[in-house]
């Protein structure tokens, strides 16, 4: 932590809203990304489209948030995050929206691929950097509490989509999808404020790190290469792990219900490790949910049926879910509330290569070999590299930065 970090206060009660109005939102636009395997079939289907064509939507939109976030990070840092969300939640609303009138594949990447994208990069990093500032004594806690709404809206919007669009059709249900974003998503975006530790008042400047100065950590970069690394094996369960389920034989209903089962190990995992890195320290947590991720993978290589895939996304979505909601709460440990918005944006981009490339490959491999194999071994391996650099990630000294 800098040195010159606040003292541990007890937290003001406003501090708990922003936690749950964080939670809503990352519920609606991780909801809204990862029902995306709710309408793989469906695109597939009506455009005659191969598998790595289709997962480009997923990837591309994904590179996009993950690359606009560390703009959208600078925006909230300067004009405060209620604004920014409000701007993201009426963009992915009328992406979603576009996507329903959509006549072919390329206008189908354009508008969900590309314009849910950008929608989501004003959301994500805004809204998960408001939260660290609120908090010192319980930051480990809350930030658990806050991303556990990525689990929740990853367990709970793909299966409404999949009755949607059994009911209405896939167009339908994108547009109900796009009335669902613009009643709740602008709700809670509504009631997020930016902490007082977070803003500057009279001569007292924020404390700790400017963008630039965290980018020259060691701590950074290693963090950074290890996101890197990792991304890909994050990523492609949730576009090809129900198309690898029907392909086993497995009905619609319980495939894209393995994407919802991510969603429960993921609410488990941020409640669970967010608690137990406020107590053994969050680089030490961090190790070790990568190690847990990347050994997940053993169940997808020798799943034979549905049973070693529903542990395989229990297990996959629980060290996923610890990974990401550590990531924030480290970085306000490590850098300060100065320009946490913009730190923990410039690191997302670190998964933006391996959320676009990662789902597309796996496609293709599968495209060309009929078989998830190969894509599965790469993903453990790449784990475990993270892993690694994972233990790498230690605080910095202001010294190191200059």
């Amino acid at each position: 932590m800098p040195a010159d970090a606040p003292t541990v206060a007890d937290e003001p009660p406003y501090a708990w809203v922003v936690v749950w109005a964080t939670f809503a939102c990352l519920a609606v636009i991780f909801g809204v990304s990862y029902s995306f395997a709710a309408y793989f079939e469906s695109f597939t289907t009506e455009f005659t489209a191969q598998r790595a064509d289709v997962s480009l939507v997923f990837g591309l939109s994904g590179l996009i948030y993950f690359v606009l976030g560390a703009g959208a990070g600078i925006l909230a840092d300067r004009f405060g995050p209620r604004a920014v969300i409000c701007a993201g939640m009426v963009c992915i609303a009328g992406g979603l929206l576009a996507c329903s009138f959509a006549s072919s594949m390329a206008m189908v990447i354009a508008a969900y691929g590309a314009g849910v994208g950008v929608g989501i990069a004003m959301v994500y990093t805004p809204s998960i950097a408001c939260v660290q500032p609120w908090f010192t004594k319980r930051r480990g806690l809350a930030a658990g509490l806050a991303s556990a709404g990525i689990g929740a809206g990853t367990l709970v919007v793909p299966l409404l989509a999949t009755a949607a669009i059994g009911a209405m059709q896939w167009r339908g249900a994108l547009r109900l999808m796009a009335a669902g974003v613009l009643v709740l998503g602008l709700g809670a975006a509504l009631l997020m404020r930016r902490a007082p530790a977070a803003t500057a008042v009279g001569s007292r400047a924020v404390a700790g790190f400017t963008l630039g100065e965290a980018l020259r950590t060691p701590s950074f970069r290693w963090m950074y290469l290890m996101a890197v690394l990792a991304s890909p094996g994050m990523f492609i369960p949730f576009a090809h792990l129900s198309a690898a389920a029907r392909d086993l034989g497995i009905d619609d209903a319980r495939a894209v219900g393995l994407v919802g089962m991510i969603g429960i190990g993921s609410l488990t995992g941020r409640f669970v490790i967010g608690g137990l890195a406020d107590r053994i320290g969050r680089p030490l947590t961090l190790v070790m949910a990568q190690a847990s991720l990347g050994l997940a993978f053993l169940l997808w290589w020798g799943a034979g049926g549905y049973l070693a895939l529903a542990l395989f996304a229990l297990w996959m979505g629980l060290s996923y879910g610890g990974i990401v909601s550590l990531m924030p709460a480290l970085c306000m440990d490590l850098f300060g509330a100065r320009a946490v918005a913009s730190i923990i944006g410039a690191l997302y981009t670190a998964a933006a290569l391996g959320n676009l490339a990662g789902p597309w490959v796996a496609g293709w491999v599968f495209d060309r070999s009929g078989s998830y194999t190969p894509v599965v071994l790469g993903c453990l391996l790449l784990q475990l590299a993270a892993t690694l650099l994972a233990a790498k990630v230690l605080p910095p000294r202001r010294a190191a930065v200059g």
